[in-house]
């Protein structure tokens, strides 16, 4: 049974475990919004709050595009966020914190939280936004027509979406910067070449890709303990020593020992069948999650 919702710019399925999130304004090559910003976080708090769902694809609609980046309709205004609110009001810029914050951050950073895993199947044109949206996804494949550009630098503003952060840590600092310099447009080739995808498909074998990567996880793990463990991993990028995961480490593995999960592991390897795990994310996935306190957005202050 298929279970879908459309919200105004994406589509979101579930279908055997498998949740797919499809930026859907094909007639604009996918290109994004501030429609598209909320779109894309409601449907991951739905996709976290459904334990049907065990991974998440996302991708986008027709063949020509994955996302295009932001909508350039308004022309000069398209990133002046106070000009835009001045003529009206604007989806996901509502409030004046709202007005100092980048949407794809609020986009990237939904991501980064959430407990599925999530595979990007980039199936054309990828810039901008459209490229930074892809960062906080734990794997990201691409189609052999894909192509990629952090373009920033060559429309007057700077990366964005978090992107910062998420970009030289996937790639390295060098690859990072030699791509956001010259903001120039690449193929997928490169964009192998250097990290930011793992793999090449042919558009038509893209979404099968996908599909199996997915399924090699559902089929074979236990969901709290990807919950934690892709939580434990992105977080701890951020960590200043080791002793930190240490702490992480320790907690959970002590927590997570004592579960049915544990024992219905150990019991379906022993007895050479497949496991059936009984505990759910939606159940709390850890007494001791989440690790930290809840990050604020604040408007930074002028160095002295």
């Amino acid at each position: 049974m298929t279970k879908r919702k459309e919200f105004e710019t994406v589509i979101l399925e579930v279908e055997d475990g498998i949740a797919t999130v499809t930026l859907n304004r094909p007639q604009k090559m996918n290109a994004f919004t501030g429609q598209m910003m909320l779109d894309i976080i409601a449907a991951f708090d739905e996709t976290d709050a459904d334990d049907d769902v065990k991974a998440v694809i996302v991708t986008g609609a027709g063949d020509r595009a994955f996302c295009a980046g932001a909508d350039l309709s308004q022309g000069g205004k398209t990133f002046d966020y106070e000009a835009r609110q001045a003529g009206g009001k604007e989806a996901g810029h509502a409030t004046q914190e709202d007005l100092q914050r980048d949407g794809g951050g609020r986009c990237t950073l939904r991501m980064y939280e959430s407990l599925k895993p999530i595979i990007g199947a980039i199936n054309g044109a990828a810039v901008g936004i459209g490229a930074t949206m892809q960062l906080p996804m734990d794997v990201r494949i691409a189609s052999d027509n894909a192509r990629f550009g952090f373009v920033f630098s060559r429309r007057g503003i700077t990366p964005e979406a978090c992107s910062s952060y998420f970009l030289p840590r996937l790639v390295g600092i060098s690859q990072a910067l030699d791509w956001c310099y010259s903001g120039r447009v690449f193929n997928a080739q490169e964009a192998l070449d250097g990290g930011l995808i793992k793999a090449i498909y042919p558009q038509a074998e893209l979404m099968d890709a996908a599909r199996a990567w997915c399924r090699e996880i559902i089929d074979n793990t236990a969901p709290v303990s990807v919950a934690l463990t892709r939580q434990m991993m992105w977080q701890m990028l951020g960590a200043d020593h080791p002793m930190e995961a240490h702490i992480i480490d320790s907690r959970a593995i002590f927590e997570r020992g004592r579960t049915r999960d544990a024992k219905e592991g150990v019991t379906s390897f022993l007895e050479k069948r497949k496991p059936e795990y009984p505990e759910k994310v939606s159940d709390g996935i850890a007494p001791h999650y989440p690790f930290y306190p809840e990050r604020k957005f604040r408007w930074p202050e002028k160095a002295e």
